[in-house]
C-alpha cells in the first residue's frame, strides 16, 4: 500500500478503482463540471451548453464522474419539452482526492475559468516568503485549515459563488545576494 500525502488516502498501486479516479480527475474539463455541479444540480444538456460542448461528449465525461463517485444523479425531472432529464450534483469526493500532476491540472482549470472574468473582479496576490521548515509547515497547515473551515460551512443560500485558487511552491528565482546578483 502507498500513502498519498496530499489526499491522505491509502491505495494499492495496481488498484483499478483508484486508477479510474485518478484518470477521471486528470481532465480539466471534468474538474470544471464538478465545480459547476457543486452548488446546483445540472443536467448533461445544461453542462454541455455552459461549457460549449456537444451533449454526447459531455455525457461521456458525466458518466465517468458518476462511475468514479465524483458526481451523483439526483431524481429525474421533466425538462422544458417534457423529456426526462437527470440532474447531477458533485459529491465533494474530489476535495481530498489525489490528482495526477495536481498543480498543473488545477492551474489549467483556473486559467480556463478566469478567461471570461472581468479583470476588476479578479483579485490576486503574489507574496514571496523566506521560511524555516517549521514556519513553512505552519503556513501550509493554517492555510489548509482555513480552506477546510470554509468548505465545511453550510453554503449561504443567498450568497454568490466564488472560486479560490492558491499556489504555494519553492521560489526558483534566487533572492538578491544569493547568486551574487543585485
Amino acid at each position: 500500500m502507498s500513502k498519498n500525502r496530499e489526499a491522505g488516502v491509502e491505495s494499492a498501486p495496481d488498484d483499478p478503482d483508484a486508477e479510474a479516479r485518478l484518470r477521471a480527475l486528470s481532465s480539466p474539463l471534468r474538474l470544471r463540471v464538478l465545480r459547476l455541479c457543486a452548488f446546483e444540480p445540472r443536467t448533461n444538456k445544461e453542462l454541455a451548453e455552459l461549457l460549449g460542448l456537444n451533449p454526447g461528449t459531455m455525457l461521456h465525461h458525466v458518466r465517468t464522474l458518476v462511475q468514479t463517485g465524483f458526481l451523483a444523479a439526483e431524481p429525474a425531472r421533466a425538462g422544458a419539452q417534457g423529456a426526462r432529464e437527470v440532474p447531477y450534483r458533485a459529491t465533494g469526493a474530489s476535495w481530498r482526492a489525489p490528482l495526477p500532476e495536481r498543480s498543473r491540472v488545477l492551474v489549467e482549470v483556473f486559467l480556463q475559468q478566469i478567461e471570461s472574468v472581468d479583470p476588476k473582479d479578479l483579485h490576486t496576490a503574489w507574496l514571496g516568503l523566506k521560511l524555516t521548515d517549521e514556519h513553512r509547515d505552519e503556513f501550509e497547515r493554517r492555510l489548509h485549515e482555513l480552506l477546510v473551515e470554509f468548505k465545511e460551512r453550510e453554503a449561504d443560500a443567498d450568497g454568490e459563488t466564488y472560486s479560490v485558487f492558491t499556489a504555494f511552491h519553492p521560489d526558483l528565482n534566487p533572492p538578491s545576494g544569493r547568486d551574487g546578483g543585485t
